[in-house]
């Protein structure tokens, strides 16, 4: 049996090729890996040797060769190709271990791996015969089969395989991405290379009977691989899901003190206080009974006074920057509460939603606050006061799902009306849950009112505010309708609608 071994990461490679040389394994190497194992003492043939070529061209050509490719594609039941390699003085090979250059991690010209590459797909083609090793963690699967049997099973060399058509596939990915001119910001490109790592078994999907998992894309990572759960049970699809949602709301709302309340991918809760005690207590009296179940998430470490406010509503998951004194260990007493602490989100990407043989792409949705851009289109302006509200509201409604309505007073959410089919029964329903308390306060829609009853529920409410796209074919039957009731309206000329 002959081993082909040409590595750039040598970890453990020096005791697996001795291993090989004990079980009478034939080593082949090239350059710095076999120097590696001729230092250790064991006896190796240089590629160069094998083929009469030293490395040419900067090192870019080393196993690029007929006696190398030849021993390694030969079908060992083909006549042919037996008298081929006879003709040719060429030998098989039987095992070839590679990793390649590290090109994600400074992706340049001469990281970009030719050789490697190529040994391992032809190794990988020829699995029938050819065992293919890519990563140090097989080194072990390989030894235990060759010591129990003398050969690679027909079972280890396809899985081999496998393994190793996803290394290169996913090195050619990050040379794409690479090589892939910059989108326009305003455009998708033309080809988008998914590329995924599992990162974390769920403990299921958005039902128990379904199966869930959390990947990472590929050479990135986020606050998800680098958050630390204290407590409570496995996350599942929908914890995460909703929790990435009230992570990225919560970090939106500016520099006070801010806590959101998420069910089923929605806010039922968001307020900004001058302690985190207060804005949680805020958020949570939104809708208590929807909260019931529900991931709340802080911008502040958590403290005593908000442990002790959180600890009797059944929570799912709750996320922080930190804990404060004792009041993890007062968390902690809740066994089924899911406690994360987490690092900033990062900015949003791309977003993709699966169709019948591909997938829907577009880019994040960001909301815009610049009050410098935004237009007061009725005889009444909003106060200072007011503005806050105004602002507060349109970066919640922008995150409640279509169509959606949102009442503000005094930086608490008091009611959100979300995911209806019209425009005016959203109003009435964030006008129904917040049950007096907008009176005064600021009333948000994630589109434009079609008609101008969609100002029914801030009229029923008390607001004195509305803040919307604009953009309707109604915009003046809307702006009067407001004008008549003494509201001060406000246009912002973007629109936010989420599915």
């Amino acid at each position: 049996m002959r081993a082909l071994l040409s590595v750039y990461d040598k970890t453990g490679i020096v005791d697996f090729a001795r291993a090989l040389h004990d079980l009478g394994v034939d080593l082949v190497s090239s350059s710095n890996t076999a120097r590696a194992l001729s230092e250790a003492g064991l006896p190796v043939t240089d590629v160069g040797d094998l083929t009469g070529v030293p490395p040419i061209l900067g090192h870019r050509v080393v196993t690029l060769h007929p006696k190398i490719h030849g021993g390694l594609l030969a079908d060992r039941d083909d006549p042919e190709h037996q008298a081929d390699l006879a003709r040719y003085e060429i030998e098989p090979i039987d095992l070839v271990v590679s990793n390649l250059y590290p090109f994600s991690s400074n992706p340049s010209i001469e990281l970009l791996d030719i050789g490697g590459p190529a040994l391992i797909r032809a190794a990988a083609k020829n699995h029938q015969y050819v065992g293919v090793v890519t990563d140090p963690g097989q080194y072990e699967l390989v030894l235990a089969d060759l010591r129990r049997d003398g050969a690679l099973s027909d079972a280890t060399r396809l899985a081999l395989a496998l393994a190793a058509f996803r290394v290169t596939a996913d090195y050619d990915a990050q040379i794409v991405d690479w090589l892939s001119p910059s989108s326009d910001p305003v455009e998708l490109p033309d080809t988008i290379t998914l590329r995924m790592q599992r990162a974390q078994v769920l403990r299921y999907g958005e039902n128990p009977h379904q199966v869930g998992a959390r990947y990472r894309a590929e050479g990135r990572s986020g606050w998800w691989d680098t958050a630390v759960q204290h407590g409570g049970k496995e996350m599942s699809y929908l914890n995460v899901y909703d929790t990435e949602a009230a992570w990225r709301l919560v970090h939106s709302l500016g520099e006070a003190p801010a806590a959101v309340v998420i069910k089923h991918a929605n806010p039922c809760g968001v307020a900004v206080a001058p302690d985190i005690a207060g804005a949680y207590q805020r958020a949570h009296a939104c809708d208590p009974m929807s909260a019931f179940g529900g991931i709340v998430a802080v911008n502040r470490p958590v403290t005593h006074a908000m442990a002790e406010a959180l600890a009797p509503v059944f929570t799912e998951v709750l996320v922080a920057p930190g804990f404060e004194g004792d009041a993890l260990l007062r968390l902690l007493e809740k066994r089924n509460l899911r406690i994360l602490e987490a690092q900033p989100p990062g900015p949003a990407d791309v977003s993709l939603r699966g169709i019948d043989g591909g997938y829907l792409v577009q880019t994040p949705d960001d909301v815009t606050v610049d009050r410098s851009q935004w237009q007061v289109v009725t005889t009444a302006a909003p106060t200072d006061a007011q503005w806050a509200d105004l602002v507060l509201a349109w970066q919640v409604v922008a995150k409640v799902t279509s169509n959606a309505i949102v009442l503000v007073k005094d930086g608490q959410a008091v009611g959100i009306g979300c995911g209806q089919q019209n425009r005016r029964d959203a109003g009435m329903l964030a006008r129904e849950k917040a049950a007096g308390r907008a009176a005064g306060g600021a009333y948000a829609s994630d589109a434009f009112f079609p008609f101008a009853d969609g100002l029914d529920g801030a009229i029923e409410a008390g607001a004195a505010t509305v803040i919307q796209p604009g953009g309707s074919i109604r915009d003046e039957e809307v702006i009067a309708a407001a004008d008549a009731a003494g509201l001060a309206m406000v246009f912002t000329g973007e629109r936010h609608f989420r599915h």
